[in-house]
């Protein structure tokens, strides 16, 4: 393995079948919000095949590159890098996304932020009709999210609780899933 890529292939196969467990298949459209160097990215992009596409945005150009040189060791060619300005107002059209991923962003997005109202309307702006919403809450309390989640259109459909990556490494954590209403 490149010395580039930190994350093993135990790890990719972990997230892997994490993501099948709480729905994510082969040919859907997923956007990965906030996702540094692509620990959640890689595997999204392995399994959604080459039928789906998964958008990778974070405003940390270094974390990009990082994850440039990653997509490129593994050869994988659905993944669309997006440098954003660290806003909520994406380039994408309504209602186009499958999944959306929000994993390990809610330190930007906090409670009481002007932002997180902003980010929660443009999710459901992105989201299909009965699109899947998946939220990895660190750092924010998770039923006060929860509640913004459903106030802002959501449904809650899942919780799981397992092994996750925070920052690289595995830890006990918690995905809320969401669906739109």
């Amino acid at each position: 393995m490149n010395p580039r890529s930190t994350m093993s292939e135990d790890y990719r196969l972990m997230v892997k079948k994490v993501f099948k467990e709480i729905g994510v298949r082969e040919g859907q459209k997923l956007l990965d919000f906030g996702c540094g160097s692509g620990y959640y990215t890689l595997p999204a992009a392995q399994l959604v095949g080459e039928e789906g596409i998964v958008y990778a945005v974070d405003k940390n150009n270094s974390k990009l590159e990082e994850l440039e040189g990653k997509t490129h060791d593994l050869n994988l060619s659905n993944i669309e890098i997006v440098d954003s300005p660290g806003g909520t107002n994406l380039d994408f059209p309504d209602e186009s996304m499958d999944v959306i991923l929000l994993y390990d962003v809610f330190w930007y997005f906090d409670l009481f932020s002007k932002e997180l109202p902003d980010l929660l309307e443009e999710v459901y702006r992105l989201s299909r009709p009965a699109g899947f919403l998946s939220v990895y809450p660190k750092h924010i309390d998770i039923d006060k999210l929860k509640n913004r989640i459903q106030l802002a259109g959501f449904s809650f459909k899942s919780r799981y609780s397992g092994t996750l990556l925070h920052e690289g490494r595995p830890e006990r954590g918690t995905l809320l899933n969401f669906t739109k209403i």
